[in-house]
């Protein structure tokens, strides 16, 4: 939907514009607090007149901020004080906010709404923007929804919401603006000034035929500077990105990366024009995926409001915690079955860390850059020997340059040159493990189908500690003791 309010606002000013919402709202408490304290005549009255004082400062301020900044502000308070910014929000911007929210915080307004404020909600919004909330709103509710539709727009709904999350059909809205190629270029622009406003982000205008087949695309660019006399066939342009709406969603990322595209269009398997993407929603897109990768590196299911209960927070965060709790049991039961050759020479429990700690770090490189290069759609599985031999080579490398550098440093520590040719040996053949299962965990993963962002630097270290582990106090029970 369109914006027509403030244009959004630094970091630093949205948290002056929190802070001060959060003081109106401490106010607000102490007045209530102080008032209601007081045995006056007319106390409810007074009451009343500052309740309502306050609140109107607090509206007005609210009112004037861009719903991305609303929704920064109610992501940013606890539930309590957050619900009471929310019934202060005016009633026809709440689908707006809403899509503009977190997941997390998201679910917890829509828990506070009952069904007549979410179908007001989603009246205010376009059939692509309603398929955004659709996943978070109650059966009923979407029930409601379709019936309160026009027929045009319930099928348009029905299919945004039939595409995955990741496909190009998931991104696409239906306000394309398009003309035929058989007209001339003034008539363009007169049907041009009919509209109140262009949608958002409209840089070109699509050309179809009588079928509503794209046949290419006239850049609002070249309409302004070509004579109107001239037939938007002369002066159209073929040669255009277009996509599919199956299509994966960080293909068209890539495309719009590459091409530095502000829309693109969207047709089907007959090439009839069905949406666009654009810009906006692209970068929305990158941003979700990245931020839910960095949650998935980091051991969480799934983005988390900051305010949550313990117990909801303990639920997202419990399954990896769980995988490490047993990789740590295994490693310790690889350290255990060394404990007398560390009994005999202590310096081994002070040097095995440094040996897994390096090929952990080493192993994540390297499955970064395996990730990235999958996300980039620059590697294909059968290139797995190829990157296996590049990686081997580059740990052998590493392992030798800064396995000699520990060894020496641990030859001087401790006098022993025999030690320092194990702690270099140990570090070359973990940093050799951990490329191997850079490469291969990210591989297999992309194999089975799955995310190769999604856990593999928690296998990764898993797989250095044990095998650093295991290496570093075999090789010194066989050459030291």
């Amino acid at each position: 939907m369109n914006e027509v309010l403030a244009p959004r606002k630094e970091l630093e000013d949205l948290q002056d514009d929190l802070r001060e919402v959060q003081e109106l709202l401490r106010r607000h408490r102490l007045v209530e607090s102080l008032v209601g304290r007081q045995d006056m005549p007319r106390h409810d009255v007074v009451e009343n007149l500052v309740h309502r004082q306050n609140e109107a400062e607090l509206r007005n301020k609210l009112d004037r901020m861009h719903a991305a900044d609303v929704a920064y502000i109610l992501e940013s308070l606890p539930p309590p004080e957050r619900l009471a910014v929310w019934d202060l929000v005016k009633a026809e911007r709440d689908g707006e906010i809403l899509l503009e929210v977190s997941d997390a915080v998201r679910e917890s307004l829509i828990r506070s709404m009952d069904s007549e404020e979410l179908l007001a909600a989603t009246g205010q919004l376009e059939a692509d923007e309603i398929a955004d909330l659709a996943p978070d709103l109650p059966e009923d509710v979407i029930q409601d929804v379709f019936k309160s539709l026009p027929a045009g727009e319930r099928e348009q709904l029905r299919a945004a919401m039939s595409y995955p999350e990741d496909a190009v059909g998931a991104l696409m809205d239906f306000d394309a603006v398009s003309v035929r190629e058989d007209v001339t270029l003034e008539v363009v622009s007169r049907y041009l000034r009919r509209f109140d406003e262009l949608p958002d982000h409209t840089d070109q205008i699509f050309v179809v035929d009588r079928e509503e087949r794209l046949r290419g695309v006239l850049p609002l660019a070249k309409l302004i500077v070509s004579d109107l006399d001239k037939m938007v066939a002369g002066v159209m342009v073929t040669d255009t990105v277009t996509l599919y709406p199956d299509d994966k969603a960080q293909n068209a990322a890539q495309a719009f990366e590459r091409y530095d595209l502000v829309s693109a269009a969207v047709v089907d398997d007959t090439g009839k024009l069905v949406g666009r993407v654009t810009v906006d929603t692209v970068v929305d897109y990158i941003r979700s995926t990245a931020e839910s990768e960095l949650l998935t590196r980091g051991g969480l299911r799934e983005e988390e409001d900051i305010f949550a209960s313990v117990w909801s927070s303990v639920r997202n965060r419990w399954s990896w915690l769980a995988v490490n709790l047993i990789t740590a049991f295994i490693a310790s039961r690889v350290i255990g079955a060394f404990e007398g050759s560390i009994e005999k020479l202590v310096a081994l429990a002070a040097l095995m860390p440094i040996v897994a700690g390096i090929g952990g770090n080493s192993g994540n490189q390297t499955t970064t850059m395996i990730v990235r290069a999958f996300a980039l759609g620059q590697i294909q599985l059968d290139q797995a020997k190829k990157l296996f031999r590049k990686e081997i080579g580059v740990a052998m490398v590493n392992g030798l340059i800064w396995g000699g550098v520990l060894g020496l440093i641990a030859w001087r520590l401790y006098d022993s040159v025999p030690l320092g040719a194990v702690m270099t040996a140990a570090m070359t053949l973990n940093l050799m493990v951990a490329a191997t299962m850079g490469v291969l965990i990210p591989l297999a993963m992309v194999k089975f189908g799955r995310d190769p962002a999604v856990g593999s630097s928690v296998m990764i270290t898993a797989c250095t500690d044990s095998g650093g582990f295991f290496i570093f106090l075999g090789l010194a029970t066989l050459f030291l003791l």
